[in-house]
């Protein structure tokens, strides 16, 4: 049976900061580079306050200066924002509210490709972006 966003959010998963043999997503070979997991990227996402944004490569160079990276690999994050959103989408789809939720449009802009692939579609994202005055 497949598992829901919910439990792929909840999965006991460890974060990572791993030396790079190689140059690797902006970081150099010998530096660190961190792969977080969802629950971790949930939590940072949940801080960014209302009516603020960042991009995911903001997001990304923020979450690895907290937790000592270099940098932070770009497909391990998103993988980790889109498990995220839809495990958000998915308490919105059983009755909460936006606001009860993690804000993912915070950080997945409507015109990006992830946005396109999200069960909640680009036009959510833009109609939360515009009720908290996001460009």
């Amino acid at each position: 049976m497949a598992q829901t966003w919910q439990q792929k959010l909840n999965a006991k998963k460890e974060p990572k900061l791993q030396v790079t043999q190689k140059a690797m997503a902006e970081v150099p070979a010998g530096g660190q580079l961190f792969f977080p997991t969802p629950q971790l990227i949930k939590q940072f996402i949940d801080q960014i306050p209302q009516g603020e944004s960042m991009t995911l490569a903001e997001m990304r160079q923020q979450v690895a200066q907290t937790h000592k990276g270099d940098g932070c690999c770009p497909l391990t994050t998103s993988t980790a924002t889109r498990i995220v959103a839809e495990a958000a989408w998915e308490e919105i789809e059983s009755g909460k509210k936006p606001k009860q939720v993690t804000p993912f449009w915070r950080v997945v802009e409507p015109g990006s490709s992830m946005a396109q692939k999200l069960a909640c579609g680009s036009d959510f994202i833009e109609n939360m972006r515009q009720q908290e005055r996001i460009n």
